[in-house]
């Protein structure tokens, strides 16, 4: 009987270590990570209608975040004076590259490599945005704050997030975010996007959103106007005198702030303690079970830093509940007056829940503070 041939004995054959696998057609060069959401945009026609809705003009200068391998920016070269690109993957940052390398395009893009919510942005007129769900809010806030404001922005959000920036009082998803993104800008609904149209495809659905910002913009102080919905939505649906008075860091947070712009105004300050029978329990709340912070639940997006630092400290004290608070001084005790003159008085929203409060009466809440000379920035 003949003998079976033997295979041969070179690394070639055997598939060696420094043998490469043959390329699969039709495969990625690298694997998307998802856990920066990366979802690259397939479908040409989605992209096409993308960047006709933003309606550039020829002298126009482009944002765009997270290019990916640059199935959009390709587009938005066709019609825009310049692109400047921000990706934070250096892989992807070398793919949109290489997509105008040796084109006359090339001269026209401008990636730069970083985080969009870190890096201080050049001047822009259009924002157009294929945005990683997890920067969805940071961004949004980051694009409402700038000066000068882009002329407008055409932003695709995973759906549940399109539908807060429209959301109204009352409704379930009405949050800081609602308030910022209506106070700042108009907002307008452009299209769905079902997940098929992303490769890999998310586990959520998208929309496009036009955001438009007011021109001229609202006459208050953007950081004044977001200090205050910080506090008022940390937990939306508490009265806001739980969110004031039953706070011990929201107090603390404005009784800095008050002692700040009195020095800064020669406003002499009578700092001595309060005599024994000058110092009062608290009044009991609505719900007292909340008086004191002690963590944060599903309502909480995009904590202020103050909120954080007294979680920290009120978990190292491990403080009983019921535990009384004593007066800290008559500078504490001038400001707990102040705030409650405000809630009580000069606006009547004590017992109303931000969740419930439309535009007009977080602008009246903002004036009143101001009027007594207490500021959020």
């Amino acid at each position: 009987m003949p003998k079976a041939q033997s295979a041969k004995r070179n690394s070639a054959a055997r598939g060696g270590p420094y043998t490469a696998p043959a390329p699969k057609m039709g495969t990625n060069i690298f694997k998307m990570n998802t856990d920066l959401g990366q979802h690259v945009l397939k479908n040409p026609g989605v992209a096409d209608a993308i960047v006709n809705k933003a309606d550039l003009k020829q002298s126009d200068i482009v944002l765009e975040v997270g290019p990916g391998t640059g199935n959009l920016t390709v587009k938005i070269l066709e019609k825009a004076k310049k692109v400047i690109a921000v990706e934070l993957d250096p892989r992807m940052a070398a793919e949109v590259t290489k997509r105008v390398q040796g084109k006359p395009e090339q001269k026209r893009l401008e990636v730069l490599l970083g985080d969009v919510v870190k890096t201080e942005l050049p001047y822009f007129d259009v924002c157009i945005s294929n945005t990683p769900y997890q920067i969805s809010s940071p961004l949004t806030f980051k694009l409402l704050a700038l000066s000068p404001a882009p002329r407008t922005c055409i932003l695709m959000f995973q759906r549940e997030f399109a539908l807060r920036l429209f959301a109204k009082p009352g409704d379930k998803l009405y949050s800081r975010l609602s308030v910022n993104a209506q106070m700042w800008a108009k907002i307008d609904h452009i299209m769905k996007v079902g997940r098929n149209n992303f490769k890999p495809p998310p586990a959520v659905e998208s929309s496009v959103i036009r955001m438009v910002p007011k021109n001229p913009r609202p006459q208050i102080s953007y950081e004044e106007w977001d200090g205050l919905l910080r506090i008022c939505f940390v937990r939306k649906n508490k009265v806001l005198r739980a969110n004031f008075l039953g706070t011990t860091s929201v107090m603390d947070m404005l009784e800095a702030n008050y002692r700040t712009w009195c020095a800064q105004n020669n406003v002499i300050l009578d700092d001595s303690p309060l005599n024994e029978d000058e110092i009062m329990d608290d009044v009991p709340l609505e719900e007292p079970e909340d008086m004191d912070w002690n963590g944060f639940g599903d309502d909480d997006e995009d904590l202020p830093d103050f909120f954080k630092e007294e979680a920290d400290r009120k978990m190292k004290e491990k403080k009983q509940p019921g535990t009384k608070r004593r007066r800290k001084g008559r500078v504490a005790e001038l400001v707990r007056e102040k705030t409650r003159r405000v809630l009580e008085e000069k606006t009547d929203l004590v017992g109303k829940r931000a969740r419930m409060c439309d535009e007009g009466d977080f602008l009246k809440l903002l004036w009143a503070f101001n009027e007594e000379d207490i500021h959020f920035s």
